[in-house]
């Protein structure tokens, strides 16, 4: 399956077809246009995520936010729900705000659906998160799947019951089983047959499925007949004593002893991969050594494509990846077996060593072509990485946090990667070089959150113990990002100075990595104090990285470029220089760097005259801000001062209802990809309508009564509001729907169903 584009969420499309049901996803329907929170509950296989899925899928279009998929079967710590919550929600975590809070102010104002599935293990935790969530998204409905309810007020609840026999249930048999034979069909001649199994299976859609992958080989009789004997020996032959758990656990069991002991080895050892898997993990998690006996790394497909065939795994993708995976039930079944083989430390440790060993070739050849590629495996390795940070001993979890340094700093994952930072460095104290790296790492982190004091505390600890185990690297690393402090904090000749010694530092180890970004970073200091050396350092920084087909480093270096060339005069090569590096970002979700650009873009868009094009760039820009939980200012006074100077020019020019009504427009390209796609490629005029979710509550409930033919000191009377805040209230209200007329909102209340307060 593979997801759906970010503005609509993240819904996986379906690898097979949904099969009955729709008086069930009719009545859900109308449940969440009432009710706020809806729990889908139900046995084990009943087939709560599916139809949940399709429940979301079909409302896509009533949310204008999106639907988003977040799935907590792998999820093991309560304590990490919200954090894969924000994961599946796109959101980035790059605030040093907890992340509950963060996810209050982004879902504030947005319409969208959630799904949580998978709740059952997880109850307090949803409860809470879910509780939170629903209290401060006005727009926000929540439909969850548990075999537990989450018991909260304003919770609804619905039964998922079995399929019914026989239509749904024998229609998705057929389905299922045609896949695997494409002859089969139900007939006069195999009605009853068919329609006994399906009843033997109690309508399970999850045992149908299992059963239709055994009718490529047996008769429909011969499974049930097949079947029987199991459900005999479970209940002592009384149908009366067997709850449809048990049928599913038999059907399990079944196809569990159907397989051959490799499969069942395999099928034993992938129940420790949380949210997929590729291939090469597969095999380096799953093969066992050359010289031992079981699976050996050749067999691994082949089994891989046995278990598929027989629907134990399925197939997906992620992030344009090829991805299999696990249905949770069929996962717990194989953790189960897992634990009694006595294997599980021993497979675990595989899993730990492969995802450590992943993220430092990734990090190791960061200097080179394969970032965007690289990026994308850890954003799709994500849960996989999650539980290897978890299981990980001390100096093993160091190294693995800090190997992921790219995947926090440059991929919208920096709240939680310093987090687990921080979760490391407590937990081992010894002075190791894992340490001294894992310090500069951490350094970086609090760099990027404007955190000063816990980075300089990092740097100082990381330079006495690189000077204590005599490793240059570490040294250079913190004599670089000493110069990001100082440029963050607008001492620009100081953070030159430093980034000149690492530098130099770098060159003196071989360390290309290293002194790639510290050679950015002092073209933008350079650029920024006007130096004359700025275009050559900038140059230089963009030469190394073409040759090396780096490009993250290569991006920022071209903004440092733009921006030189822009004070001088040259807006031209300052605008077509801007562009390049943004072009190359929209291979990465770098939110900061890609505000960075976008502020830069606006810059140089209203020196030139195009105050109105260059206010929507500032609502983009904006936007991306909000969503990183900072401003400019967080990244030095000295772009802060450039970017109220921008401001003022704009809102002088246009005025403060146009400046307000541009800002609205371009906010709606709220992520780096839109931003990027917005900033390279929209034409001048407006493009998305606006949306009732871009109002704030109060702006909503005003705007309705302005529909209903209010003046504004009766809304005052109303609302118990000063006349003079309605006032303001309407001018909002008109700037961001870009109106002119009380009567276009009225148009507007009736079209978006905007209720009456």
């Amino acid at each position: 399956m593979t997801t759906s584009p970010a503005r609509a969420g993240n819904l996986p499309t379906a690898y097979t077809t949904f099969v009955g049901r729709r008086r069930d996803i009719a009545e859900i329907r109308r449940r969440l246009a009432e009710a706020r929170l809806l729990t889908l509950t139900g046995v084990g296989g009943v087939g709560k995520t599916r139809l949940a899925l399709e429940v979301a899928a079909t409302a896509r279009k009533a949310f204008a936010d999106g639907v988003w998929l977040v799935d907590l079967s792998p999820v093991q710590d309560p304590a990490t729900v919200a954090e894969v919550t924000a994961t599946a929600l796109g959101m980035p975590d790059l605030s040093a705000r907890p992340v509950v809070e963060q996810l209050t102010a982004y879902l504030a104002e947005r319409q969208c659906l959630i799904v949580l599935d998978n709740c059952e293990h997880l109850v307090d935790a949803c409860a809470a998160l879910a509780d939170a969530l629903l209290s401060a998204a006005p727009g926000l409905r929540v439909l969850a799947t548990s075999r537990q309810t989450l018991d909260l007020a304003g919770e609804h609840v619905f039964t998922v019951a079995p399929l019914s026999v026989p239509d749904e249930a024998v229609e998705l048999l057929r389905d299922r089983a045609a896949a695997h034979r494409p002859e089969f069909d139900v007939t006069d001649a195999n009605r009853a047959a068919v329609t006994r199994l399906c009843t033997r299976l109690d309508g399970l859609p999850l045992a149908i499925e299992l059963a239709a992958a055994r009718l490529r080989t047996l008769t429909v009789d011969q499974v049930t007949d097949r079947l029987e004997d199991r459900f005999a020996l479970l209940t002592g032959g009384s149908r009366a004593a067997r709850p449809r758990q048990r049928t599913l656990r038999a059907l399990i069991d079944w196809s569990y002893e159907l397989c051959t002991p490799a499969e069942r080895l395999l099928w034993n050892r992938l129940s420790v991969f949380a949210g997929g898997f590729g291939l090469d993990a597969a095999e380096g998690v799953c093969a066992d050594d050359a010289s031992a006996d079981g699976i050996s790394r050749a067999d691994v497909l082949d089994l891989l494509d046995r278990l598929v065939a027989q629907s134990v795994v399925l197939i997906t993708e992620r992030e344009g990846q090829p991805r299999y995976w696990l249905l949770e039930t069929i996962r717990q079944y194989g953790a189960e077996k897992l634990a009694e083989s006595g294997e599980g430390n021993r497979v675990r440790v595989l899993h730990r060593d492969f995802h450590r060993g992943l993220a430092e070739r990734i990090a190791d050849g960061w200097y080179g072509p394969g970032q965007e590629e690289g990026l994308a495996r850890l954003r799709a390795e994500h849960g996989n990485l999650r539980i290897a940070l978890e299981q990980s001993d001390p100096q093993s979890a160091l190294a693995l946090a800090a190997a992921l340094r790219f995947h926090w700093c440059a991929d919208g994952f920096l709240g939680e990667g310093r987090r687990w930072l921080e979760r490391a460095l407590a937990a081992a104290p010894d002075p190791t070089p894992a340490r001294a790296k894992a310090l500069w790492v951490a350094a970086w982190a609090a760099l990027l959150q404007g955190d000063h004091p816990a980075a300089d505390r990092a740097l100082a600890e990381a330079e006495e113990l690189g000077r204590r185990l005599d490793d240059p690297v570490v040294s250079a690393y913190v004599q670089g990002f000493r110069g990001t402090s100082a440029l963050f904090r607008g001492h620009l000749e100081e953070a030159a100075s430093w980034y000149e010694r690492a530098v130099a530092a770098h060159d003196a180890v071989g360390d290309g990595p290293g002194a790639l970004i510290s050679l950015f970073q002092l073209a933008v200091a350079q650029a920024h104090t006007a130096d004359p050396r700025a275009e050559r350092t900038g140059r230089l920084a963009v030469t190394t990285a073409e040759e090396h087909g780096e490009r993250w480093s290569r991006s920022y270096a071209l903004w440092a470029l733009g921006h030189d060339a822009w004070v001088h005069g040259d807006a031209d090569s300052g605008t077509a220089l801007t562009r390049a590096g943004l072009d190359i970002q929209q291979g990465f979700n770098d939110y900061v760097g890609t505000a960075l650009m976008m502020e830069l873009l606006a810059w140089i868009t209203a020196s030139q005259g195009d105050h109105a094009r260059a206010a929507r760039l500032l609502g983009s820009v904006r936007s991306l801000w909000q969503h990183i939980g900072t401003t400019i200012a967080a990244f030095g006074p000295h772009l802060a001062e450039r970017h109220d100077r921008c401001e003022r020019s704009v809102v002088r020019a246009l005025g403060t209802a146009a400046y307000e009504a541009a800002l609205a427009e371009g906010g709606v390209h709220d992520r780096p990809a839109r931003a990027i796609a917005y900033a390279l490629d929209a034409p001048p005029e407006p493009a998305p309508p606006p949306r009732a979710g871009r109002l704030t509550r109060r702006e909503r409930e005003v705007a309705a009564l302005v529909a209903q033919g209010m003046s504004n000191r009766r809304i005052a009377a109303a609302l118990v509001l000063s006349p003079r805040t309605v006032d303001g209230h309407v001018e909002h209200i008109l700037a961001k729907l870009g109106f002119g007329s009380r009567a276009q909102v009225a148009a507007w209340v009736t079209e978006h169903h905007v209720p009456t307060p």
